[in-house]
Parts: structure tokens; sequence; C-alpha cells
């Protein structure tokens, strides 16, 4: 059964005479109450549609489904707006506008605005500027998490790094990580009595040699600003070399990078990277036969997440 959706666009033009008209209307924002605080449209009440209780909130606004409600965004690069006038109409409202552009459109044409801060800008920038210098990883704060596969489960923990440092000039970076392959864990089989079996396993030869390999690393040759970034996308194209069991190879990845707190940079990446190229062999199809219930997928699927501080000069 198709779902109506309906709803009527109005120009910027449009709704100033509206409300100069005296026209009972609901002019409502839809985007948080920080930003709503900041600049408005005179007389418009706020209703956040990225909460679930965006319903609730509009239900207290306005006490009839058949009277006129105007919804806006950001802009027409957000379908913050639209958004909301979807979810109004399948509730029953039965006059729902969308202002076209958004309040952008709104300040383009000159219009009214109120608020605390009504230079604020309608578009959140898309680039993440950091300072030049010095980082150094907190190792606490800063982890690696892995999967393994094979047909008939998975088994996924972590690994801790015991060090690394990032240096930044004009939003470019390099620098290394050191990972203890010591401190590999499993979470999933936690308390059952194969973990100290399959730990020892990861540790052995057969896996990571952790006796005679210790240590990995992982040496960021580049690190540089993708084109065009989504604050909710990779930002960071991620160039480097990984050392592992004596082998060392490139690696690229896609990453996030974020300012923490007091100047902090927090960094995420998740990928996927073919164990056998740092010679991590066991159970691959490629290098023994008849594996039966010994057969484990050749991709190891990798979550990091790394804070790192300003090095105080």
């Amino acid at each position: 059964m198709a779902v109506n959706t309906k709803y009527t666009e109005i120009a910027a033009q449009d709704l100033d005479q509206w409300q100069k008209a005296g026209e009972t209307i609901y002019i409502v924002d839809t985007l948080p109450a920080g930003v709503f605080e900041k600049r408005k449209i005179p007389g418009a009440h706020n209703a956040c549609v990225y909460e679930v209780t965006f319903l609730e909130q509009i239900e207290k606004i306005v006490p009839d489904r058949r009277q006129k409600i105007v919804v806006y965004g950001s802009s027409q690069a957000s379908l913050d707006a639209p958004s909301a006038a979807e979810k109004l109409v399948r509730a029953g409202f039965e006059a729902v506008f969308v202002l076209t552009g958004g309040i952008a459109a709104w300040r383009a044409g000159g219009f009214a605005l109120e608020g605390n801060d009504v230079a604020f800008a309608d578009s959140p920038p898309e680039k993440v500027a950091f300072g030049d210098g010095e980082y150094a990883v907190d190792i606490d704060e800063s982890i690696i998490e892995w999967t393994g596969r094979n047909p008939n489960t998975r088994h996924y923990g972590s690994v801790r790094l015991s060090g690394g440092t990032l240096t930044a000039q004009d939003n470019i970076f390099s620098g290394s990580f050191e990972i203890d392959m010591d401190s590999i864990e499993n979470v999933n089989l936690k308390g059952d009595d194969l973990y100290p079996v399959l730990i020892a396993h990861l540790k052995s030869d057969d896996f990571f040699f952790v006796k005679l390999f210790p240590k990995a690393a992982f040496n960021i040759r580049r690190a540089r600003p993708v084109e065009a970034p989504q604050l909710s996308s990779p930002n960071y194209e991620i160039e480097g070399r990984l050392e592992l069991r004596g082998i060392s190879g490139e690696l690229n990845f896609p990453a996030t990078l974020n300012h923490g707190e007091n100047g902090d940079i927090i960094a995420e990446a998740h990928f996927d990277f073919d164990r056998t190229r740092w010679n991590v062999i066991y159970g691959s199809s490629r290098f023994f036969e008849h594996l039966g219930m010994h057969l484990v997928f050749d991709p190891i699927s990798i979550q990091v997440r790394v804070v790192a501080r300003p090095v105080k000069s």
C-alpha cells in the first residue's frame, strides 16, 4: 500500500507575504535547539527532526492537524525539512509546506532573522582543520579491534598500541605507531575453556609468531584530506606501511579525523586487509589443501581508534 508523503514547497517571498497578511500558520525550525537559538525566522517554533520525539514536539506546537505548517531547515543541500514534512504528512497533518532552500534562502532574500547569533553559518563547514605540530598517542584511550572469520563462525578482540606520534603540517600528517602483539585479546570466547587455546594459537608461529616478533608497526608516509569531504564520511586517505611478522608491506585505507577536547585529535578507521601478504597464512586455501575445519578466511577486519594529544613544547 502506497503511503502519502505529499507536501507543498513555498518560496521565501511567499512565506513573508503570508506573515505580513496575518495568515494563521505555524512555522517550525527542524534543526537542533542550539542552532535554532542562534538564528531563526521570526515567530518560528523549534522541533528537531533528528529526535525520536519529533512528532510529539509538533503535537504540542500545532493543536489542529488541519492548520498550515511550514517547516524549514538549513539549506537546499539538506533533507532536514523534507524529512520532517514527510513525517508530518504520514502522521495525518493536512497542510504541510517546506520552505524552499531553507533558512539560507530566507537569509539570501534579505528577510528578518532573530536569535543570539544571526550571522551563524547556515551550512556547516565540510573540512576539519588541525594545528601544526606534534601529537603523542594516548595508549590508554587508543585501541585496535580485529575480527577474523571462517565458514562457521568469527572471533573478535583487540590489540593495544604501545606508543606512537603524529606530526601535522598544513593538515597533512605523518607519523608512526607501535603495536604490542603480546597484548592480543579475544572477546567472544572470554570465560570459555577454548579462550587460552585461541590466544596461544594466535601468538604462535601459525599466526603472528609473537615470541619472535613481539612488536608490529604502522608508519604513515602521508595522510591527506580527501576532496569534498562530508562530516559523516572518511575525510582522510592514509598511505603507509605495516610491519608485521618481519614483513613490511604497503597498507592504504580511509580514515576519519576529528577534534577532541583540548586540541586532541581523534582518528577512526575501518577496513579489511589480507593477512597473507604478511605471511600469516594459517588456514588459507591459497597455500594449503584439505583444510576442512581449519579453513580461515584471508581478510581480517580492523577497527582502529587513536587519540593523540598535542605535545607541549
